[in-house]
Protein backbone atom coordinates (compact mmCIF):
# COMPACT_ATOMS: atom_id res chain seq x y z
CA UNK A 1 0.00 0.00 0.00
CA UNK A 2 1.22 3.58 -0.93
CA UNK A 3 -0.81 6.69 0.00
CA UNK A 4 -1.32 9.32 -3.09
CA UNK A 5 -2.74 12.67 -3.52
CA UNK A 6 -6.39 13.44 -4.58
CA UNK A 7 -5.05 16.16 -6.56
CA UNK A 8 -1.92 14.18 -8.06
CA UNK A 9 -2.15 10.68 -7.86
CA UNK A 10 0.90 10.22 -9.66
CA UNK A 11 3.05 11.73 -6.10
CA UNK A 12 3.24 8.29 -3.81
CA UNK A 13 4.81 8.07 -0.22
CA UNK A 14 4.35 5.80 2.40
CA UNK A 15 2.41 5.62 5.19
CA UNK A 16 4.77 7.56 7.54
CA UNK A 17 6.02 9.88 4.82
CA UNK A 18 1.92 10.90 4.40
CA UNK A 19 1.72 11.27 8.55
CA UNK A 20 4.84 13.36 8.93
CA UNK A 21 4.16 15.69 5.76
CA UNK A 22 0.08 15.82 6.22
CA UNK A 23 -0.61 17.27 3.29
CA UNK A 24 0.79 16.98 -0.48
CA UNK A 25 2.97 19.46 -1.64
CA UNK A 26 0.21 20.59 -3.99
CA UNK A 27 -2.03 21.07 -1.71
CA UNK A 28 -3.83 17.67 -2.09
CA UNK A 29 -4.96 14.89 0.71
CA UNK A 30 -3.19 11.81 0.98
CA UNK A 31 -5.10 8.40 0.54
CA UNK A 32 -4.19 4.98 -0.19
CA UNK A 33 -4.16 3.62 -3.10
CA UNK A 34 -5.85 0.05 -2.19
CA UNK A 35 -7.91 -0.57 1.14
CA UNK A 36 -7.76 -3.79 2.96
CA UNK A 37 -10.63 -6.34 3.08
CA UNK A 38 -11.87 -7.83 5.93
CA UNK A 39 -13.51 -11.18 5.38
CA UNK A 40 -16.18 -13.03 7.70
CA UNK A 41 -13.16 -14.81 8.88
CA UNK A 42 -11.42 -11.03 10.15
CA UNK A 43 -14.93 -10.38 11.52
CA UNK A 44 -15.09 -13.43 13.87
CA UNK A 45 -11.30 -12.78 14.95
CA UNK A 46 -11.77 -8.99 15.59
CA UNK A 47 -15.30 -9.46 17.68
CA UNK A 48 -13.44 -11.15 20.33
CA UNK A 49 -10.58 -8.64 21.15
CA UNK A 50 -10.48 -5.87 23.04
CA UNK A 51 -10.39 -2.14 21.34
CA UNK A 52 -6.77 -2.06 21.52
CA UNK A 53 -6.53 -5.47 19.30
CA UNK A 54 -8.70 -4.31 17.29
CA UNK A 55 -7.27 -1.22 16.41
CA UNK A 56 -4.21 -3.23 16.18
CA UNK A 57 -5.28 -5.82 13.61
CA UNK A 58 -7.29 -2.91 11.51
CA UNK A 59 -4.17 -0.23 12.13
CA UNK A 60 -1.48 -2.64 10.90
CA UNK A 61 -2.95 -2.55 7.23
CA UNK A 62 -2.88 0.88 6.73
CA UNK A 63 1.12 1.32 8.26
CA UNK A 64 2.71 -0.54 5.69
CA UNK A 65 5.95 0.66 7.00
CA UNK A 66 5.60 0.19 11.04
CA UNK A 67 6.62 -2.63 12.38
CA UNK A 68 4.35 -4.96 14.48
CA UNK A 69 6.51 -3.71 17.26
CA UNK A 70 6.11 0.14 16.32
CA UNK A 71 2.17 -0.27 16.00
CA UNK A 72 1.86 -2.44 19.60
CA UNK A 73 3.98 0.44 21.15
CA UNK A 74 2.04 3.24 19.38
CA UNK A 75 -1.50 1.77 19.96
CA UNK A 76 -1.11 0.79 23.87
CA UNK A 77 0.46 4.11 24.35
CA UNK A 78 -2.45 5.54 22.87
CA UNK A 79 -5.27 3.73 24.60
CA UNK A 80 -4.23 2.44 28.01
CA UNK A 81 -5.07 4.47 30.85
CA UNK A 82 -6.71 7.51 28.51
CA UNK A 83 -10.41 6.53 28.61
CA UNK A 84 -13.12 5.60 31.28
CA UNK A 85 -13.30 1.85 32.11
CA UNK A 86 -10.95 1.33 29.37
CA UNK A 87 -13.59 1.43 26.67
CA UNK A 88 -12.53 3.75 24.42
CA UNK A 89 -15.75 3.45 21.97
CA UNK A 90 -19.03 1.90 24.05
CA UNK A 91 -22.65 2.00 23.08
CA UNK A 92 -25.37 2.89 24.26
CA UNK A 93 -29.03 1.24 23.36
CA UNK A 94 -31.64 3.95 23.16
CA UNK A 95 -34.82 2.64 22.26
CA UNK A 96 -35.23 -0.09 19.84
CA UNK A 97 -32.65 0.42 17.18
CA UNK A 98 -30.46 3.30 18.18
CA UNK A 99 -27.41 2.31 19.51
CA UNK A 100 -25.50 5.83 20.79
CA UNK A 101 -21.68 4.99 19.66
CA UNK A 102 -19.93 7.36 22.81
CA UNK A 103 -16.75 8.78 21.67
CA UNK A 104 -16.59 10.88 24.49
CA UNK A 105 -14.81 8.92 27.24
CA UNK A 106 -11.65 10.13 26.71
CA UNK A 107 -9.54 13.04 28.32
CA UNK A 108 -11.25 16.01 26.37
CA UNK A 109 -14.91 14.87 26.75
CA UNK A 110 -15.16 14.50 22.70
CA UNK A 111 -14.42 12.32 19.95
CA UNK A 112 -11.38 13.72 18.54
CA UNK A 113 -9.43 11.99 21.47
CA UNK A 114 -9.79 8.13 19.94
CA UNK A 115 -7.53 9.93 17.25
CA UNK A 116 -5.76 12.28 18.85
CA UNK A 117 -4.12 10.17 21.54
CA UNK A 118 -2.58 7.80 18.74
CA UNK A 119 -1.63 10.57 16.83
CA UNK A 120 0.94 11.49 18.78
CA UNK A 121 2.52 8.10 18.80
CA UNK A 122 2.11 7.81 14.78
CA UNK A 123 3.79 11.47 14.34
CA UNK A 124 6.98 10.76 16.63
CA UNK A 125 7.49 7.15 14.94
CA UNK A 126 6.97 8.93 11.51
CA UNK A 127 8.90 11.46 11.65
CA UNK A 128 12.04 9.29 12.80
CA UNK A 129 11.74 7.42 9.83
CA UNK A 130 11.61 10.55 7.12
CA UNK A 131 12.37 13.60 8.76
CA UNK A 132 16.32 13.94 9.85
CA UNK A 133 15.93 14.83 13.14
CA UNK A 134 14.08 18.12 12.31
CA UNK A 135 11.77 19.60 15.10
CA UNK A 136 7.81 18.75 13.86
CA UNK A 137 5.49 21.99 13.82
CA UNK A 138 2.12 21.10 14.68
CA UNK A 139 -0.60 23.55 12.82
CA UNK A 140 -4.39 23.19 13.68
CA UNK A 141 -7.62 24.95 13.06
CA UNK A 142 -10.28 24.23 15.56
CA UNK A 143 -13.99 24.45 15.65
CA UNK A 144 -13.59 23.64 19.70
CA UNK A 145 -12.76 19.95 20.26
CA UNK A 146 -9.86 19.21 17.79
CA UNK A 147 -8.06 21.81 19.43
CA UNK A 148 -8.29 20.61 23.30
CA UNK A 149 -7.83 16.71 22.11
CA UNK A 150 -4.61 17.47 19.74
CA UNK A 151 -3.03 20.01 22.88
CA UNK A 152 -3.60 16.94 25.42
CA UNK A 153 -1.97 14.25 22.59
CA UNK A 154 1.16 16.39 21.93
CA UNK A 155 1.90 18.18 25.09
CA UNK A 156 5.34 18.21 26.36
CA UNK A 157 6.14 15.43 23.27
CA UNK A 158 10.01 15.63 22.38
CA UNK A 159 10.58 17.52 19.02
CA UNK A 160 7.32 19.18 18.57
CA UNK A 161 5.73 22.51 19.17
CA UNK A 162 2.01 22.74 18.50
CA UNK A 163 -0.09 26.30 17.46
CA UNK A 164 -3.80 26.13 17.63
CA UNK A 165 -6.45 28.47 16.34
CA UNK A 166 -10.06 28.67 17.15
CA UNK A 167 -12.83 30.98 16.39
CA UNK A 168 -13.22 33.60 19.00
CA UNK A 169 -16.54 33.91 19.12
CA UNK A 170 -17.43 30.33 18.29
CA UNK A 171 -16.54 27.90 20.31
CA UNK A 172 -18.53 26.93 24.09
CA UNK A 173 -17.14 28.50 27.08
CA UNK A 174 -16.41 25.11 28.12
CA UNK A 175 -14.07 24.48 24.92
CA UNK A 176 -12.36 27.79 25.21
CA UNK A 177 -11.57 26.93 28.87
CA UNK A 178 -10.13 24.04 27.92
CA UNK A 179 -7.58 25.61 25.28
CA UNK A 180 -6.64 28.46 26.82
CA UNK A 181 -6.06 26.67 30.36
CA UNK A 182 -3.52 24.21 28.29
CA UNK A 183 -0.71 22.92 30.30
CA UNK A 184 2.59 22.04 28.60
CA UNK A 185 5.96 23.70 27.25
CA UNK A 186 5.44 23.08 23.83
CA UNK A 187 1.86 24.25 23.14
CA UNK A 188 0.46 27.76 22.10
CA UNK A 189 -3.45 28.41 21.77
CA UNK A 190 -4.86 31.90 19.57
CA UNK A 191 -7.85 33.28 19.21
CA UNK A 192 -8.88 34.52 15.55
CA UNK A 193 -11.74 37.34 14.83
CA UNK A 194 -13.49 35.06 12.16
CA UNK A 195 -14.69 31.59 11.87
CA UNK A 196 -13.69 28.11 11.74
CA UNK A 197 -13.45 28.34 7.72
CA UNK A 198 -10.96 31.38 8.00
CA UNK A 199 -8.43 29.51 10.43
CA UNK A 200 -9.24 26.37 8.54
CA UNK A 201 -8.04 28.39 5.34
CA UNK A 202 -5.34 30.31 6.90
CA UNK A 203 -3.80 27.11 8.11
CA UNK A 204 -3.65 25.68 5.00
CA UNK A 205 -2.28 28.80 3.27
CA UNK A 206 0.49 28.60 5.32
CA UNK A 207 1.00 25.05 5.16
CA UNK A 208 1.59 25.29 1.40
CA UNK A 209 3.78 28.41 1.37
CA UNK A 210 6.48 27.08 0.32
CA UNK A 211 8.60 30.22 1.23
CA UNK A 212 7.18 29.76 4.71
CA UNK A 213 8.35 26.21 4.26
CA UNK A 214 11.95 27.46 3.46
CA UNK A 215 11.97 29.69 6.43
CA UNK A 216 11.02 26.89 8.91
CA UNK A 217 13.90 24.57 7.40
CA UNK A 218 16.22 27.10 8.54
CA UNK A 219 15.50 27.15 11.69
CA UNK A 220 15.30 23.41 11.65
CA UNK A 221 11.87 22.99 11.46
CA UNK A 222 8.96 21.45 9.36
CA UNK A 223 4.80 21.51 9.57
CA UNK A 224 2.26 18.76 10.01
CA UNK A 225 -1.05 18.88 11.25
CA UNK A 226 -3.12 17.12 13.83
CA UNK A 227 -6.83 18.19 11.58
CA UNK A 228 -8.08 15.63 9.83
CA UNK A 229 -6.33 16.35 6.99
CA UNK A 230 -3.62 14.09 8.30
CA UNK A 231 -4.24 10.86 7.18
CA UNK A 232 -2.95 9.76 10.89
CA UNK A 233 -5.99 11.89 12.11
CA UNK A 234 -8.49 9.87 10.19
CA UNK A 235 -7.02 6.35 9.94
CA UNK A 236 -7.78 5.88 13.70
CA UNK A 237 -11.67 6.65 13.32
CA UNK A 238 -12.40 4.13 10.88
CA UNK A 239 -11.25 1.66 13.72
CA UNK A 240 -14.23 2.67 16.04
CA UNK A 241 -17.30 2.20 13.15
CA UNK A 242 -15.45 -1.12 12.43
CA UNK A 243 -15.70 -1.67 16.03
CA UNK A 244 -18.91 -0.82 16.81
CA UNK A 245 -20.28 -3.34 14.09
CA UNK A 246 -18.19 -6.21 15.72
CA UNK A 247 -20.05 -5.03 19.30
CA UNK A 248 -23.52 -5.62 17.20
CA UNK A 249 -22.23 -8.71 15.87
CA UNK A 250 -21.00 -9.84 19.58
CA UNK A 251 -24.56 -8.89 20.88
CA UNK A 252 -26.01 -11.08 18.43
CA UNK A 253 -27.91 -7.95 16.84
CA UNK A 254 -30.29 -8.91 13.55
CA UNK A 255 -27.94 -6.85 10.90
CA UNK A 256 -28.36 -9.81 7.93
CA UNK A 257 -29.33 -6.65 6.21
CA UNK A 258 -27.19 -4.37 6.99
CA UNK A 259 -27.21 -1.23 9.29
CA UNK A 260 -26.94 2.64 8.78
CA UNK A 261 -24.89 5.29 10.53
CA UNK A 262 -25.60 8.50 11.50
CA UNK A 263 -22.99 11.46 11.89
CA UNK A 264 -23.02 14.70 12.66
CA UNK A 265 -20.23 16.86 10.98
CA UNK A 266 -19.19 20.12 9.81
CA UNK A 267 -15.50 18.87 8.42
CA UNK A 268 -16.75 15.49 6.73
CA UNK A 269 -14.15 13.61 8.55
CA UNK A 270 -16.06 11.72 11.00
CA UNK A 271 -18.49 10.12 8.54
CA UNK A 272 -15.41 9.34 5.80
CA UNK A 273 -14.33 7.39 8.05
CA UNK A 274 -17.63 5.75 8.39
CA UNK A 275 -17.90 5.04 4.22
CA UNK A 276 -13.97 3.92 4.64
CA UNK A 277 -15.21 0.97 7.25
CA UNK A 278 -18.08 0.28 4.88
CA UNK A 279 -15.56 0.16 1.42
CA UNK A 280 -13.48 -2.32 3.98
CA UNK A 281 -16.10 -4.89 4.45
CA UNK A 282 -18.76 -3.69 6.81
CA UNK A 283 -22.28 -3.82 6.02
CA UNK A 284 -23.38 -0.19 5.73
CA UNK A 285 -26.61 0.35 4.37
CA UNK A 286 -26.78 3.65 4.41
CA UNK A 287 -24.82 6.85 5.83
CA UNK A 288 -26.46 9.79 7.11
CA UNK A 289 -25.04 12.93 7.08
CA UNK A 290 -26.34 15.20 9.53
CA UNK A 291 -25.97 18.99 9.83
CA UNK A 292 -26.95 21.95 11.84
CA UNK A 293 -28.54 25.01 10.30
CA UNK A 294 -24.96 25.40 8.34
CA UNK A 295 -26.10 22.57 6.26
CA UNK A 296 -23.92 22.83 3.37
CA UNK A 297 -23.36 19.25 3.19
CA UNK A 298 -27.32 18.76 3.21
CA UNK A 299 -27.97 21.09 -0.01
CA UNK A 300 -24.67 18.98 -1.47
CA UNK A 301 -26.00 15.59 -1.10
CA UNK A 302 -29.38 16.75 -2.27
CA UNK A 303 -28.26 18.65 -5.30
CA UNK A 304 -24.82 18.14 -6.38
CA UNK A 305 -24.15 21.22 -5.97
CA UNK A 306 -21.50 22.46 -3.11
CA UNK A 307 -21.71 26.40 -2.43
CA UNK A 308 -20.31 28.02 0.77
CA UNK A 309 -21.92 31.12 -0.49
CA UNK A 310 -24.21 31.50 2.15
CA UNK A 311 -24.83 33.20 5.88
CA UNK A 312 -22.80 31.28 8.39
CA UNK A 313 -24.86 30.64 11.57
CA UNK A 314 -23.06 30.80 14.75
CA UNK A 315 -24.90 27.74 16.97
CA UNK A 316 -25.29 25.78 19.80
CA UNK A 317 -23.23 22.64 18.11
CA UNK A 318 -20.51 25.01 17.22
CA UNK A 319 -18.37 22.01 16.12
CA UNK A 320 -20.23 21.91 13.11
CA UNK A 321 -20.45 25.67 12.16
CA UNK A 322 -18.13 24.78 9.01
CA UNK A 323 -18.75 25.90 5.59
CA UNK A 324 -15.96 24.22 4.25
CA UNK A 325 -15.82 21.11 4.69
CA UNK A 326 -12.31 19.84 3.84
CA UNK A 327 -12.65 16.13 3.68
CA UNK A 328 -15.15 15.65 1.02
CA UNK A 329 -12.56 16.19 -1.19
CA UNK A 330 -11.35 12.74 -0.18
CA UNK A 331 -15.01 11.22 -1.02
CA UNK A 332 -14.61 13.18 -4.63
CA UNK A 333 -11.90 10.92 -5.16
CA UNK A 334 -13.61 8.36 -4.17
CA UNK A 335 -16.62 9.28 -6.53
CA UNK A 336 -15.18 10.28 -9.56
CA UNK A 337 -12.76 6.76 -9.53
CA UNK A 338 -9.83 8.46 -8.65
CA UNK A 339 -9.51 11.24 -10.58
CA UNK A 340 -7.26 13.42 -9.29
CA UNK A 341 -7.42 16.27 -12.63
CA UNK A 342 -11.48 16.03 -11.61
CA UNK A 343 -10.79 16.60 -8.34
CA UNK A 344 -8.29 19.24 -8.66
CA UNK A 345 -10.87 21.40 -10.57
CA UNK A 346 -13.08 20.99 -8.51
CA UNK A 347 -11.23 22.02 -5.34
CA UNK A 348 -9.92 25.01 -7.63
CA UNK A 349 -13.63 25.97 -8.51
CA UNK A 350 -14.46 25.99 -5.12
CA UNK A 351 -10.88 28.67 -4.03
CA UNK A 352 -11.85 30.86 -7.11
CA UNK A 353 -15.28 30.61 -6.87
CA UNK A 354 -16.46 29.52 -3.68
CA UNK A 355 -18.83 26.37 -5.29
CA UNK A 356 -18.84 23.39 -7.71
CA UNK A 357 -21.27 21.14 -9.49
CA UNK A 358 -20.68 17.40 -9.54
CA UNK A 359 -21.27 15.26 -12.73
CA UNK A 360 -24.36 13.36 -12.38
CA UNK A 361 -22.70 10.32 -12.38
CA UNK A 362 -20.84 11.39 -9.06
CA UNK A 363 -24.21 12.46 -7.75
CA UNK A 364 -25.90 9.32 -8.56
CA UNK A 365 -23.51 7.62 -6.56
CA UNK A 366 -22.92 10.01 -3.87
CA UNK A 367 -27.05 10.04 -3.42
CA UNK A 368 -26.78 6.01 -3.27
CA UNK A 369 -24.02 6.01 -0.04
CA UNK A 370 -25.20 9.27 1.80
CA UNK A 371 -28.53 10.71 3.29
CA UNK A 372 -28.28 14.02 4.30
CA UNK A 373 -30.41 15.82 6.71
CA UNK A 374 -30.33 19.37 9.24
CA UNK A 375 -31.57 21.33 11.68
CA UNK A 376 -31.74 24.31 14.28
CA UNK A 377 -30.71 25.26 17.37
CA UNK A 378 -34.68 24.73 18.50
CA UNK A 379 -34.93 21.21 17.46
CA UNK A 380 -31.50 20.41 18.73
CA UNK A 381 -32.56 21.95 22.21
CA UNK A 382 -36.19 19.93 21.93
CA UNK A 383 -34.46 16.43 20.96
CA UNK A 384 -32.30 16.69 23.85
CA UNK A 385 -35.17 17.19 26.13
CA UNK A 386 -37.02 14.72 24.29
CA UNK A 387 -34.45 12.10 24.52
CA UNK A 388 -33.82 12.82 28.39
CA UNK A 389 -37.85 12.71 29.31
CA UNK A 390 -38.65 9.59 27.08
CA UNK A 391 -35.67 7.19 27.73
CA UNK A 392 -33.56 8.65 30.57
CA UNK A 393 -30.65 9.32 27.94
CA UNK A 394 -28.92 12.70 27.84
CA UNK A 395 -26.41 14.18 25.69
CA UNK A 396 -24.66 17.05 23.88
CA UNK A 397 -25.62 19.51 21.15
CA UNK A 398 -24.31 17.61 18.33
CA UNK A 399 -25.52 14.44 18.98
CA UNK A 400 -28.87 15.65 19.55
CA UNK A 401 -28.29 16.73 15.74
CA UNK A 402 -27.99 13.75 14.79
CA UNK A 403 -30.54 12.07 16.91
CA UNK A 404 -33.36 14.17 14.98
CA UNK A 405 -31.82 14.17 11.61
CA UNK A 406 -31.80 10.27 12.32
CA UNK A 407 -36.03 10.57 12.72
CA UNK A 408 -36.08 12.51 9.74
CA UNK A 409 -34.52 9.74 7.50
CA UNK A 410 -36.47 7.19 9.30
CA UNK A 411 -39.85 9.30 8.65
CA UNK A 412 -38.99 9.87 5.14
CA UNK A 413 -37.49 6.25 4.25
CA UNK A 414 -39.36 3.80 6.62
CA UNK A 415 -35.79 2.68 7.30
CA UNK A 416 -35.77 1.37 11.06
CA UNK A 417 -33.20 -1.17 10.73
CA UNK A 418 -30.59 -1.37 13.50
CA UNK A 419 -28.62 1.98 13.33
CA UNK A 420 -25.30 3.38 14.95
CA UNK A 421 -25.61 7.09 15.96
CA UNK A 422 -22.11 8.30 16.69
CA UNK A 423 -22.33 10.45 19.71
CA UNK A 424 -19.10 13.20 19.39
CA UNK A 425 -19.08 14.89 23.07
CA UNK A 426 -19.95 15.13 26.71
CA UNK A 427 -23.21 16.91 27.52
CA UNK A 428 -21.37 18.68 30.03
CA UNK A 429 -18.84 20.26 27.67
CA UNK A 430 -22.11 22.36 26.67
CA UNK A 431 -24.04 22.58 29.70
CA UNK A 432 -25.63 25.75 29.20
CA UNK A 433 -27.65 24.42 26.45
CA UNK A 434 -28.11 21.00 27.42
CA UNK A 435 -29.53 22.24 31.08
CA UNK A 436 -31.78 24.55 28.75
CA UNK A 437 -33.35 21.80 27.30
CA UNK A 438 -33.88 19.59 30.70
CA UNK A 439 -34.56 22.17 33.47
CA UNK A 440 -35.91 25.81 33.81
CA UNK A 441 -33.01 26.41 36.23
CA UNK A 442 -29.90 28.50 35.46
CA UNK A 443 -26.53 28.67 36.25
CA UNK A 444 -24.99 31.86 36.98
CA UNK A 445 -21.28 31.14 35.88
CA UNK A 446 -20.66 27.82 33.61
CA UNK A 447 -19.38 25.73 36.22
CA UNK A 448 -22.50 26.68 38.67
CA UNK A 449 -24.28 25.02 34.98
CA UNK A 450 -22.08 22.12 35.10
CA UNK A 451 -23.51 21.32 38.43
CA UNK A 452 -27.32 22.36 38.06
CA UNK A 453 -26.96 20.26 35.15
CA UNK A 454 -25.46 17.34 37.33
CA UNK A 455 -28.12 17.61 39.76
CA UNK A 456 -30.80 18.16 37.14
CA UNK A 457 -30.84 14.77 35.44
CA UNK A 458 -28.74 13.09 37.91
CA UNK A 459 -25.72 12.42 35.70
CA UNK A 460 -22.26 12.56 36.81
CA UNK A 461 -19.94 15.52 35.83
CA UNK A 462 -16.88 14.07 33.84
CA UNK A 463 -13.52 14.31 35.77
CA UNK A 464 -11.77 16.19 33.18
CA UNK A 465 -14.84 18.56 32.98
CA UNK A 466 -14.99 18.70 37.08
CA UNK A 467 -10.74 19.80 36.86
CA UNK A 468 -10.72 22.75 35.18
CA UNK A 469 -12.91 24.70 37.72
CA UNK A 470 -10.24 25.86 39.42
CA UNK A 471 -7.34 25.98 36.00
CA UNK A 472 -5.22 28.71 35.39
CA UNK A 473 -6.00 30.42 31.97
CA UNK A 474 -2.64 31.03 30.21
CA UNK A 475 -3.75 32.10 26.64
CA UNK A 476 -5.26 35.35 25.86
CA UNK A 477 -3.71 36.23 22.65
CA UNK A 478 -6.58 37.32 19.94
CA UNK A 479 -5.33 38.01 16.03
CA UNK A 480 -6.92 39.12 13.20
CA UNK A 481 -7.33 36.46 10.69
CA UNK A 482 -4.19 37.52 8.43
CA UNK A 483 -1.78 37.89 11.28
CA UNK A 484 -1.81 34.13 11.88
CA UNK A 485 1.42 33.62 10.26
CA UNK A 486 3.22 36.11 12.41
CA UNK A 487 1.33 34.40 15.71
CA UNK A 488 3.62 31.38 14.01
CA UNK A 489 6.27 32.80 13.60
CA UNK A 490 6.17 34.56 17.15
CA UNK A 491 5.55 31.72 19.11
CA UNK A 492 8.26 29.50 17.16
CA UNK A 493 10.26 32.65 17.95
CA UNK A 494 10.85 32.85 14.40
CA UNK A 495 12.23 36.30 13.24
Amino acid sequence: MNYVSTRDKSIKVTAAKAIAQGISVEGGLFVPDEFPFLTEKDFENLKVLDYKGRAKYILKEFLNDFSEEEVDYCIEGAYTGSFDNEQPAPISLVGKNANILELWHGPTCAFKDLALQLLPYLLTTSTKKVNDGKKTVILVATSGDTGKAALEGFKDVPDTEILVFYPSDGVSPMQKLQMDSQAGENVHVCAIKGNFDDAQTGVKNIFTDNAVKAKLAENNMLFSSANSINWGRLAPQIVYYISAYCDLLERGEEIQDGFNIVVPTGNFGNILAAYYAKKMGVPVNKLICASNINNVLTDFINTGKYDRNRKFHTTISPSMDILISSNLERMLFELSGNNDKEVAELQASLSKNGAFTVSDSVKEKLQNLFWGGCCDDEATIATIGKYFSEFGYLCDTHTAVALNVYEQYIQNTGDDRPTVIASTASPYKFAKSVLSAVSEKQGDTEFNTVKLLSEETNTEIPAPIKALENAKVRFKEICEKDEMLSAVYSALSIN
